[in-house]
């Protein structure tokens, strides 16, 4: 198995386990009476987790080795996951998911990600980086969809209970039972991770005396960081906790109708990503981040305002075919701007930005639903959204990764 395919596989399993806490997590502190303000709170702990673990990844990962770096962060989610669904207090249940580092946003841009991200390119000829980030989107976005399937999980256990004629499982037994699935599939890629080889560390002199960013690396870093960051502040408007949270009080839809609309939005990113790998390749990377996330805001904005249940669901999907095209593109246009030894630094602090600003919002997001109107975050989210496109395109339609400025570009089968 090589090192790509052991990367490929442990997003996977950690993009099903993240795709499924995505959905159940704002239904299941619903069940437990947290309110609006409280289920905000516990979001945005488990995002400031995250945070956190990315600083820690960006200052260290490299020194500590990037293999053993993935293996230490699988068993502390996994481990935090039992001690979250046991948890039952608000305070209780922010610790747990502050240092199991729970993702709301229900998709997998933790740490391990970064590590992940600094692999990657050197696995693939330059020419087939932003496919190969494409396929990893892919591989993230199918395990979203079943996450978002997995999601029902809490039913099914206690349709299976009482089919048996078993004692009854009551509705939290079965959100705890199902977020213990949730960690299992956390460790399952601790054992993948002890198979890479010794190929994707730093050689040791780079680890221990990593060059400092180049200058025309620290600007553009800066630039766009900055710009990420306002880019995540609006994401972390539109955390999958909170849209299942929105469509449960607004049309009274559980995990069995929110799970698998979920499932269908992620495999609505999956194509989407391949799908940018071709447009990025006609139109470049920057064009195509910009002009397919635009449209995907303006849709968001329809469905806070959808008649019903099935609009709001079409309106959704079709907003999931469009928003997640600037992923693989953003990844592979940042990794080709720097050099190969920024990459984790790089990798590190454009992900530190956007999962430190997702811990922001989801508290005001709560807070809004409670204190003005459920559809707030969505419209707010949206609209800061559409103003990060306007200035990305403006202060990068200039800069062209390598490729792109390469005059066969046009002839190359894949970028």
């Amino acid at each position: 198995m090589t090192d790509r395919n052991i990367l490929y596989a442990g997003a996977f399993l950690r993009a099903l386990a993240t795709g499924m806490v995505g959905v159940l997590l704002g239904i299941y502190l619903a069940k437990l009476r947290f309110d609006p303000a409280q289920l905000g709170y516990v979001i945005g702990a488990g995002l400031a987790g995250g945070a956190v673990a990315a600083l820690f990844v960006t200052l260290a990962g490299d020194r500590l080795g990037r293999r053993r770096t993935l293996v230490l962060l699988s068993l502390l989610a996994a481990a935090m996951g039992v001690l979250f669904a046991l948890a039952s207090q608000p305070v209780a249940a922010a610790a747990a998911a502050f240092l199991g580092m729970i993702n709301g946003m229900g998709r997998d841009r933790g740490a391990c990600l970064i590590i992940d991200q600094a692999i990657l390119p050197a696995t693939v000829p330059p020419a087939r980086r932003t496919q190969a980030f494409a396929w990893y989107n892919v591989m993230q976005d199918a395990g979203h969809a079943l996450g978002g399937l997995l999601a029902g999980l809490p039913a099914a256990l206690r349709g299976l209970g009482a089919d048996w004629g078993a004692r009854p499982i009551g509705e939290v037994a079965s959100f705890r039972l199902a977020l213990g699935v949730y960690a299992l599939l956390l460790l399952a890629p601790a054992a993948l991770y002890l198979r890479l080889s010794p190929a994707v560390e730093l050689e040791r002199g780079a680890r221990q005396a990593r060059a400092p960013l180049s200058p025309a690396s620290r600007r553009v870093l800066w630039r766009i960081a900055s710009l990420f960051a306002l880019d995540s502040l609006a994401g972390g408007f539109l955390t999958t906790a909170l849209l299942s949270f929105f469509f449960y009080e607004r049309f009274g839809m559980g995990e069995g109708y929110v799970g698998p609309l979920f499932f269908a939005a992620r495999l609505a990113n999956a194509l989407s990503h391949l799908g940018a790998a071709w447009l990025a390749r006609r139109f470049g990377l920057v064009n195509t981040m910009v002009f397919t996330h635009i449209p995907s805001s303006l849709l968001m904005i329809t469905v806070a305002y959808a008649p019903s249940f099935p609009v709001a669901a079409l309106l959704f999907v079709l907003r999931e075919g469009l928003v997640e095209m600037d992923v693989p593109t953003r990844q592979s246009y940042v990794m080709a701007v720097v050099r190969p030894e920024e990459r984790t630094v790089a990798s590190g602090v454009t992900n530190l930005v956007r999962v430190g600003a997702w811990a922001v919002a989801p508290s005001f997001a709560g807070l809004f639903m409670q204190g003005l109107s459920l559809v707030t975050p969505l419209v707010a989210g949206s609209a800061m959204k559409i103003v990060y496109d306007a200035l990305l395109y403006a202060a990068f339609r200039g800069t062209r990764p390598p490729e792109e400025a390469a005059p066969e570009r046009g002839a190359d089968p894949a970028v």
